[in-house]
């Protein structure tokens, strides 16, 4: 249903998200003031009402899935953009790519994730320059006992 033929009532029912959601839809992605003011006069809500609840309302942007923030600005679906990649070490021999949406994040430890950047190159590597970490060793949860 477009979000233009609901009624005030049928809009006052909904989240400032589901509403921005059917928007960007509809007209495309769009700079969070302009979705906002959009919002605002669609309830006819009070003027200042901006000034007060646009920090609020891009939170609440940034912190839903469904919404991507743009270089320039701009509020566009996250279905709209190709899937991000990251990477899980299971072994540190070997990381698994995975797509982002493949996973829950319940799924994931934050010591499992790893950033990676193509344009690093293992040979500028400055830590191989140095014998500080030469008897580090590293060990596991399991091994620690951790896990249980």
């Amino acid at each position: 249903m477009s979000i233009k033929k609901l009624t005030k009532e049928e809009l006052e029912a909904m989240s400032y998200k589901d509403i921005t959601y059917m928007m960007i839809e509809e007209d495309g992605a769009q700079l969070t003031a302009d979705l906002f003011k959009k919002i605002i006069e669609m309830l006819d809500l009070p003027k200042n009402f901006f000034e007060t609840k646009i920090g609020d309302y891009y939170t609440s942007l940034a912190t839903d899935k469904r919404f991507i923030l743009l270089d320039n600005g701009i509020w566009d679906l996250r279905t709209k953009h190709p899937k991000q990649k990251i990477h899980i070490a299971d072994d540190i021999d070997d990381i698994d790519e995975i797509e982002l949406d493949e996973i829950n994040d319940e799924e994931l430890d934050e010591d499992e994730v790893t950033a990676t950047n193509d344009s690093y190159d293992e040979e500028d590597d400055p830590s191989d320059d140095t014998d500080e970490y030469k008897d580090l060793v590293i060990v596991d949860e399991e091994e620690l006992g951790l896990d249980e």
